[in-house]
């Protein structure tokens, strides 16, 4: 693969090599790992930022309709906009059905919006695995925002917020019972909480429930990369498109806050070191199925376990000593 045209034009904004860029990054091949990293070291040395915004919400919230809303009134802004959506994929299976172009029919046609659909395959966190490769090569190329959709609220689906600088929970009109399990876990790491469908029958109900929201925020402890204010609750209707200009200009508010009082680096510092730190866990991770003779005492220690042989703990810790020795 000739790495340097491919990033040449990708760093042109050419969506064909944006595509096969992040299709590279995806793909679990030894060798494709290989020239992915050495494709991000050259992109990495234009050092171009995009806002990262990562988006979750409950099943049926609208996250789909919101982000098209969304992203046409950026798009009518003069904002070049990326969309990285992850399906949900199937425990049996494995397959997606990455319909997030169909659902978003208006803005997967709008030259200055790019939508890529990536199945979870079965990783947790809410985000694919490449996820923050795949953001890295949407500010290659030059998009103002990249907005980063998690396959829908859970216990661990917060990981987006790790790799965005702006984390945004898309809540229903009098959904707050959906959420008892996990609904401290998501508003300690959110930014803004947007409740979506504020309009016709629902606008009473979503304006309650916005206070009852605000009402929650404010007995969470504040956090050092916040201003007064935030994070905060707003109304936004995905349908009619009230409320998304003024969530866009709180949005852009409190990144400005936070360029200006040295938190943007220090988060995106933080999140680079996170990242590398993930990819070690994954490099051993893999080493237990790509090494055959690892795989090998693998396939021993579990048959001693299963018959009682050997304790979990003790088998681990053999596994572990071979692996480091």
């Amino acid at each position: 693969m000739d790495l340097d045209g491919l990033a040449e034009r990708l760093a042109a904004g050419d969506r064909r090599a944006l595509a096969r860029a992040i299709t590279l990054v995806e793909s679990s091949r030894a060798d494709h790992r290989m020239q992915a990293a050495a494709l991000l070291e050259r992109l990495g040395r234009l050092n171009r930022q995009a806002l990262r915004i990562g988006l979750s919400g409950t099943p049926g919230v609208g996250k789909s309709t919101f982000i098209e809303a969304f992203g046409l009134y950026l798009t009518g802004l003069g904002l070049r906009v990326a969309v990285l959506a992850v399906d949900p994929s199937s425990a049996r299976s494995g397959g997606s059905i990455l319909g997030d172009k169909t659902r978003m029919e208006y803005l997967s046609r709008d030259p200055n919006a790019y939508i890529r659909p990536s199945p979870s395959q079965a990783h947790l966190g809410g985000v694919a695995r490449r996820s923050r490769e795949s953001v890295a090569l949407c500010e290659a190329a030059g998009f103002d925002v990249v907005l980063v959709e998690t396959v829908g609220v859970g216990q661990s689906e917060t990981m987006v917020a790790e790799m965005t600088d702006l984390f945004i929970l898309l809540l229903a009109p009098a959904g707050g019972d959906e959420l008892q399990g996990v609904k401290r876990g998501i508003m300690e790491m959110a930014d803004i909480i947007l409740v979506n469908k504020a309009d016709g029958e629902l606008k009473p109900v979503a304006t309650r429930t916005a206070a009852d929201y605000a009402g929650a925020l404010r007995l969470l402890r504040k956090r050092a990369q916040d201003p007064d204010g935030f994070p905060k609750v707003l109304t936004v209707s995905a349908v009619e498109g009230g409320g998304i200009g003024k969530a866009w200009e709180e949005m852009t508010a409190l990144a400005g806050w936070r360029r200006a009082n040295s938190h943007w680096d220090s988060r995106r510092a933080a999140q680079a070191r996170r990242w590398f730190e993930d990819e070690v866990r994954q490099a051993l991770l893999a080493r237990l199925t790509d090494d055959p003779a690892l795989r090998a005492r693998m396939e021993d220690a579990g048959q001693r376990v299963a018959h009682g042989a050997l304790s979990p703990s003790a088998a681990a810790q053999d596994i572990l000593a071979h692996l480091t020795g």
